[in-house]
């Protein structure tokens, strides 16, 4: 799981109710004072607004979408996207097509999941042109994505939205004030200022939802897609090795110089110890 993300969602709303509710000099601390920041009409307004606009931006099979986006996000679905295993893959068939050809390769398609891995494999079975291959792949490639780009655009349109409909309700509440206000009447500059509290409420909710949900979900998704891109990598530098025929050390050493110095030490030592053992 990723969960230096759900601790900086959950530490980005304590701090700013912190931040509401504790009073300094005298130190004290007033949850009442959280009543000042609830108010429906302004969540209608600013939640409701933003997600009605962003379906009115986007296609409602990919405004449906960010429910499929959850386990991305939150890292439940990292181990499907590791390097290393990829690597692993690559230099195993690497090493079986050199003692039974590449048509052998075709028996282990089967058991992978990975359906651009899948593809990859039977391009070199099918005896594709090398040029071609990387084609096909580079091409696949980009098509993901222009794909991908296409879900975290949809964040980036959310973190832009949000302030813009807190502050159409912030409009909304000053021209209702406005057009109450009654300074004669008893109590009316209290009324005022207690209705301009409210008007603001909405640029409240609106920041709060751009900087603590849209943008950082939007920048989880461009960094998932950077390490399955990464994966992808791998993939079409293995294949395109292994079509032409290289040393199974060799398609490994060139395939964990796409790792940092780090992982690769860590993958090192794991590997020493399951040999120990």
């Amino acid at each position: 799981m990723n969960i230096s993300f759900v601790i900086g969602l959950v530490l980005c709303f304590v701090l700013v109710v912190f931040g509401i509710v504790v009073k300094l000099g005298p130190f004290a601390i007033d949850f009442g004072a959280m009543v000042n920041f609830v108010d429906v009409q302004s969540l209608l307004i600013t939640v409701g607004g933003t997600m009605a606009a962003l379906l009115t931006a986007f296609p409602l099979k990919d405004f449906l979408k960010m429910f499929q986006h959850f386990p991305i996000i939150l890292g439940l679905q990292k181990a499907k996207t590791d390097p290393m295993y990829y690597i692993d893959v690559m230099t195993d068939l690497s090493q079986e097509a050199r003692k039974k050809g590449l048509l052998a390769l075709e028996d282990r398609v089967a058991e992978f999941e990975d359906a651009f891995l899948r593809d990859s494999v039977m391009l070199i079975v099918d005896a594709m042109e090398p040029d071609k291959v990387r084609e096909q792949l580079d091409n696949e490639m980009s098509a993901i994505e222009s794909r991908h780009a296409q879900s975290w655009s949809l964040y980036d349109k959310g973190a832009a939205l949000a302030p813009g409909f807190g502050m159409i309700g912030t409009l909304i509440g000053l021209i209702n004030m406005l057009a109450n206000m009654n300074f004669s009447a008893e109590g009316g500059a209290e009324t005022l200022a207690a209705n301009m509290a409210i008007a603001l409420v909405t640029t409240f909710y609106g920041s709060m939802m751009a900087n603590a949900i849209f943008l950082p979900a939007g920048n989880q998704l461009r960094m998932a897609h950077e390490h399955e891109m990464l994966c992808k990598d791998i993939i079409i530098e293995g294949i395109i090795s292994i079509q032409a025929g290289e040393n199974p050390r060799h398609i490994n050493e060139k395939l964990m110089s796409y790792l940092t110095r780090k992982d690769r030490e860590r993958h090192s030592a794991a590997s020493e110890e399951s040999g120990a053992e």
